[in-house]
């Protein structure tokens, strides 16, 4: 299926609300960058609306069947596969940068700059089972599910850092398994800065300023070229966001309302370059990690969907099945669980607020001989949900996405 990249330019700052409550006296909005993909797809898809010449109330009624947006109760064709924080360089191309996953530490080095670490699963027990190719250390004592536990390896401890992302060169040397260094990383402070807004609660019934309803919220004003400063490298290109639509035709120019409040953002045609690894090395080597690149709603918490947690193999390993592909889950890295919810423009009420799986989770893989490098390439561009799917709204907003990287 035909998938189009659009680079989304901020133009104003952005109101990129978690799932806090805030707008009470005193309360305090928080931003997430980058937001869910659902921000991003109903953006697109109001865009796509509007252009189309029909009615909002009348397409959340569903008296509107849209080509490829469907109706609210049932989505269309139209998926977001893809949604992530990007730079614009100076020659127009656009390059993705991704947080860092969940089993990459990041720490001070000797000579103060940042180094990448990578966890590598251990065996909880002595030896190696017949099951498995990976070598045990010596018997932990653990309440970890899974048979294999990522482990830091370090001679002296050092206390991570945050705030850092992978450049799409260091991105690319992640999932191909390559040596990470300080120059595939990139701080946030390089990227946007925050900025403290005082709002002004309204009232339901006057629709004029609430007396006593003063609260904050954090914008984010993204990084411009134009932007004064000491010139550095970091300045040398425009900040924001790149997302795939598959299933449908997004606006090519133009802008887009995009966060709280609708402030502007330009869009622009682009083209993302694949840095996923051939799924042949998968095959070859029957191990790969599975890498969710946005938040992963799951029936069962934080395990993907397609794992069974009640067929265990011997030594603890959880069964995956989805789609053609098939293995044992072996180890995990999964952050706090995450809530994500929303405003339903169309219905004009909260979405259900969902536990998921965090992005840049990681979840190692051990692969079945009968899995194909073309099951392992339709899955992804799939993404983690059942046939039929368990919710077609958020298929369609992005979530449930991942890659496959080296083991």
């Amino acid at each position: 299926m035909t998938a189009s990249s659009l680079f989304l330019e901020p133009l104003d700052v952005l109101f990129l609300r978690g799932n806090k409550l805030f707008g009470d006296p005193g309360s305090f909005g928080e931003a997430l960058v980058p937001p869910w993909p659902s921000v991003a797809a109903g953006a697109i898809r109001s865009r796509m609306l509007a252009d189309a010449g029909i009615d909002v109330m009348t397409f959340s009624r569903g008296d509107f069947c849209h080509p490829t947006l469907g109706t609210p109760q049932k989505p269309g064709s139209f998926t977001v596969t893809a949604f992530h924080l990007a730079r614009r360089l100076q020659d127009g191309r656009v390059e993705l940068l991704m947080a860092p996953p969940a089993d990459l530490v990041i720490t001070a080095g000797a000579n103060g700059a940042p180094e990448p670490h990578t966890l590598i699963p251990q065996a909880l027990f002595q030896g190696k089972t017949e099951a498995s190719s990976l070598e045990g250390t010596a018997p932990i004592l653990s309440s970890a599910s899974l048979p294999y536990l990522p482990v830091l390896a370090q001679p002296l401890r050092r206390k991570p850092l945050s705030g850092y992302w992978l450049t799409q060169t260091g991105w690319t040397a992640y999932l191909t398994g390559k040596t990470l260094s300080s120059k595939h990383l990139l701080h946030s402070r390089h990227l946007w800065s925050i900025d403290l807004r005082i709002g002004v609660g309204i009232s339901d019934t006057t629709g004029s300023a609430a007396e006593g309803r003063l609260f904050s919220a954090q914008a984010v004003a993204f990084r411009k070229r134009f932007h004064s400063g000491t010139a550095s490298q970091e300045e040398t290109f425009d900040t924001g966001f790149v997302i795939t639509v598959q299933g449908a035709t997004p606006p090519q120019k133009g802008l887009v309302r995009l966060g709280g409040d609708g402030r502007a953002a330009a869009i622009e045609p682009t083209t993302i370059p694949c840095p996923a690894p051939d799924p042949s090395v998968f095959v070859q080597n029957q191990r790969c990690r599975m890498v969710l690149t946005s938040p992963g709603i799951f029936a069962h918490g934080w395990l993907p969907t397609g794992a069974q947690p009640d067929t265990l193999r011997t030594d603890g390993a959880v069964r995956f099945e989805l789609h053609g592909v098939s293995g044992w889950i072996v180890a995990a890295a999964v952050p706090r669980a995450e809530t994500v919810s929303g405003w339903d423009l169309a219905r004009r009420h909260p979405k259900p607020a969902q536990r998921a799986a965090a992005a840049g989770s990681v979840y190692w893989m051990e692969l079945d001989s009968t899995t194909t490098a073309a099951a392992l390439q339709e899955l992804v561009e799939r993404g983690l949900w059942k046939d039929p799917c368990e919710d077609d709204t958020r298929r369609a907003e992005g979530f449930n996405r991942f890659v496959f990287a080296v083991f």
